[in-house]
């Protein structure tokens, strides 16, 4: 798919910096990033450009934004001002501002994460699995009990691709359940059931609302209508939408998981764009809670795992399959 492309004018270096990766980071692709007091007005036209990004801290005219104004063919937006501290509560409400702006102008780059599924559903040797360990082999098979720990599985693009890679390494057996939040556009839940789990031992499923997440279950969070959990621990789905921008929102979903199981729930963030998730991450620590993350080198989007991993907080950072393995070695040592 057509990645959107954005040409930005900023008279400011420091903003220019920022506004190059936030946009990179969200999966737009900047094509150009100028001074408009160093770029020639007259080469404006052959820019291949989307949209035009202009940020001038300047109050004096530009006479080549006033050419951009009068002839340009795609649209114009005005930043939202110079960007405040990286990791603070007003640089998140900023940058969700710019990009929500920008999805509306000229798409969301997380559309192309449904059309990629194909990939995932055509022919593929199945992966080998991890045996299971003598600990959790002698263990009565705990599959559609309760399960004792749950685990949000959060991705955004490149994420189906990172998430099978998981769990088809994982072996069945295990006391635990998962959660999947993938943010992904409406129409593809049902390739995304399929394809994330055509080599799993897993049990990929949609919400059964007044159902708990049982061991040997992935359930897929919905991307329209927030999903919480009752005193008991199931599963329930409310009527109202997602925190903006994302659907599903990983940092609300983080909330309300470590709000109901504290230190008996875990988070792995994969592939993805943005930041989703990092601002919800100390409260799943002081709950007691574990962030693992995804390597970037493995990421076809790494910012979003990034993001986690430089906060500090995230205590595990692995392919995959180091992701399974991780999680085997605790869950075997949990027993023994």
């Amino acid at each position: 798919m057509h990645t959107a492309r954005v040409a930005i004018l900023a008279d400011s270096p420091l903003q220019r910096h920022v506004l190059q990766q936030v946009l990179a980071d969200n999966g737009y692709h900047v094509v150009l990033n100028s001074d408009p007091e160093r770029f020639d007005e007259a080469a404006w036209p052959l820019v291949a450009t989307d949209l035009w990004l202009i940020d001038l801290s300047q109050t004096e005219e530009s006479p080549l934004v006033d050419a951009l104004l009068e002839g340009a063919e795609v649209p114009i937006l005005f930043g939202e001002g110079q960007a405040p501290e990286r990791f603070t509560d007003p640089f998140t409400q900023w940058e969700k501002r710019l990009i929500g702006k920008l999805k509306r102008l000229i798409g969301d780059p997380v559309a192309a994460v449904g059309p990629a599924l194909e990939t995932l559903l055509q022919d593929q040797p199945r992966p080998p699995r991890l045996t299971l360990p003598e600990p959790l082999a002698n263990l009565p098979l705990p599959a559609g009990d309760p399960a004792p720990e749950v685990w949000l599985l959060a991705a955004s693009l490149g994420g189906p691709a990172a998430v099978k890679a998981f769990l088809d390494a994982l072996p069945g057996g295990l006391p635990v359940g998962f959660l999947y939040a993938q943010h992904i556009g409406d129409g593809f839940a049902a390739n995304l059931l399929r394809a994330v789990g055509r080599h799993s031992q897993w049990h990929i499923q949609g919400v059964r609302p007044g159902e708990p997440v049982r061991c040997g279950e992935v359930v897929v969070v919905p991307t329209q209508q927030e999903l919480t959990f009752r005193a008991n621990g199931a599963l329930d789905i409310v009527e109202r939408a997602w925190p903006e921008p994302h659907t599903p929102s990983i940092s609300q979903m983080m909330l309300n998981l470590a709000q109901h199981f504290g230190a008996r729930c875990g988070v792995i963030v994969f592939s993805g764009m943005g930041n989703d998730g990092t601002a919800s991450a100390p409260y799943v620590r002081r709950r007691g809670g574990t962030l693992w993350t995804q390597s970037a080198s493995t990421c076809i989007a790494p910012s979003m795992p990034e993001s986690l991993r430089e906060s500090g907080l995230a205590t595990l950072t692995a392919d995959p399959r180091g992701l399974a393995e991780a999680l085997v070695a605790r869950l075997a040592e949990q027993q023994s």
